[in-house]
């Protein structure tokens, strides 16, 4: 039975259109623009502010680790105007029904009626300080319905089935639509043309460069325009992207190499399969009751999901004997506005976040299919602009930073003269704030990438990985790391931003906190 479903890129992007009204008559006659926002708490010209990251985070264990990480958030909410999250805000499959316990009781410090979090609905949700996220993969996926009965069933029901999923319930994301009620302005909930045009005149107030836009306004109205936006903030220009729609693999070659290819992951789908089973047969050895047992059966568990997202990628690979869906409209909005923000003066720098990271080293992503499709589009888009502004950079990268999450770590990395638009990024990986953290490649922290050259293709250095933090040790010694991010960014021209990262670590049974030495780009 497949367990996990992803929808097609084509049915994410109608889908999130219709819950927004893209370009709907009243919204286009007001010259409204949809992918854009002003934060109206007052700062938000102020060149030098703070603000937070985190991801990955949508999960409840025993240990509650994501609280753990919120508590050590508390502190810094005051001197911080908002909290970027990179995505998969609710595990496993973004259901509604997770949202009060995975994610408005974690975070109810930071929520209008926090202090009694059992009467704030998901689709509700008012932000004191603003979370302003992205949508991660779990937030789109879904389960087949016979698996929908029976993972929601009685516990003991599962027990007895082996399912291993057992946080799906009786409700999948239903294609993103739980994390557009949660986060989006969800206009397609007005019954008239009355309604909408009354709230579009309410809240599409603020005016920017490219028309009117949504006004967000922390402890009033929070919610995001689209699944994709931008804003400004002390000068700094935000680009908040879907990765989800543009991560589908290339086709692989209908040549004798591209067949040796298919040939390889239909073995390792086989592989990993059995791999499965011998899972499922060590849990039913383990009681969840005993405490000498809960460790090792959410390490199991953590394995379990893994191979979930293992054998999704290879599924995308084999059937990507045509060309893929590719959100060439975000990609080419995502070009222009880059342009347009080299091109404005009151601009001074420009920040990215998006799920899935175009570099990595956690051992479960660094060679998916997904991160290089999400690295190659990338890399087009930012050759497109980088041709059209020519000289314009003056020896700056395109953007000062890129955030993601997707990785159950928090890494730093820095790309090397790629010789195109992606050279000299500086990228942070913050996806270690919830779920089970995971383990650097073997392979070391240099990044290879093969290039077409002359003589077939060669490996170039693409990356380095400068830091770390994610799952080490074995057994008695083994230590899971939880982190969050702290940017403090600085006047000036260019910006420089200073990292300082923060992790709540689980070591023999113990939390221990630890602030790591911050660093400046």
């Amino acid at each position: 039975m497949k367990f996990i479903s992803d929808p097609p890129i084509p049915v994410k992007i109608q889908k999130m259109k219709e819950r927004v009204c893209w370009l709907h008559p009243s919204i286009v006659s007001r010259k409204i623009d949809q992918t854009s926002m002003v934060i109206d708490d007052g700062n938000s010209d102020n060149p030098e502010f703070s603000f937070l990251v985190i991801g990955d985070s949508g999960s409840k264990t025993r240990h509650n680790p994501q609280r753990r990480v919120a508590e050590l958030m508390l502190p810094h909410r005051q001197e911080c105007s908002f909290v970027l999250h990179t995505g998969d805000v609710i595990y496993i499959v973004g259901s509604r029904e997770y949202y009060p316990e995975n994610f408005i009781e974690p975070y109810r410090e930071f929520l209008v009626g926090g202090e009694n979090p059992k009467s704030i609905f998901y689709d509700r949700i008012t932000f004191l300080t603003p979370i302003l996220p992205v949508i991660g993969n779990h937030d789109y996926y879904d389960v087949p319905l016979m698996y929908r009965l029976l993972a929601g069933s009685t516990l003991p029901l599962r027990r007895l089935f082996r399912y291993k999923n057992i946080e799906i319930g009786w409700y999948g994301s239903e294609q993103g639509d739980a994390f557009a009620r949660a986060f989006l302005d969800y206009l397609k909930r007005f019954q008239s043309q009355q309604e909408l045009e009354f709230h579009l005149d309410e809240h599409y107030s603020a005016k920017t460069e490219t028309g009117r836009c949504l006004r967000y306004e922390p402890g009033r109205f929070t919610r995001l325009p689209n699944r994709y936006y931008t804003f400004r903030y002390g000068g700094i220009d935000f680009f908040a992207l879907d990765s989800n729609t543009f991560n589908e693999p290339s086709p692989l070659p209908a040549t004798k190499e591209g067949e040796a290819s298919r040939r390889q992951l239909e073995k390792r789908r086989q592989e990993i399969e059995q791999e499965e089973m011998r899972i499922l047969n060590a849990c039913d050895r383990l009681n969840p009751d005993r405490p000498e047992d809960a460790e090792q059966l959410d390490a199991l568990k953590a394995k379990l999901y893994q191979i979930d997202e293992i054998k999704i990628d290879i599924e995308k690979q084999l059937a990507s004997h045509r060309e893929p869906a590719v959100d060439f409209e975000q990609l080419q909005w995502f070009k222009q506005r880059l342009i347009e923000s080299w091109h404005t003066d009151q601009v001074r720098g420009r920040v990215v976040y998006f799920h899935h990271p175009p570099y990595v080293t956690e051992a479960s992503k660094w060679d998916q299919a997904q991160t290089l499709a999400v690295r190659h589009r990338l890399r087009a888009c930012l050759d497109e602009v980088a041709q059209t502004l020519g000289g314009a950079t003056q020896g700056r990268p395109l953007v000062d930073l890129i955030l993601n999450g997707h990785a159950h770590c928090l890494e730093y990395l820095r790309t090397t003269d790629t010789g195109h638009g992606d050279s000299h990024l500086h990228c942070i990986i913050c996806g270690g704030s919830g779920r089970r953290p995971r383990r650097q490649r073997e392979q070391g922290p240099e990044l290879m990438e093969a290039f077409p050259d002359s003589t077939g293709t060669s490996l170039r250095k693409v990356a380095d990985s400068l830091l770390f933090i994610g799952r080490n040790g074995y057994d008695a010694w083994k230590r899971l790391p939880y982190s969050f991010a702290r940017i403090d960014v600085k006047d000036g021209r260019p910006p420089k931003f200073v990292i300082r990262p923060f992790v709540a670590e689980r070591f023999q049974g113990e939390w221990y906190n630890r602030e790591l030495q911050p660093w400046e780009i």
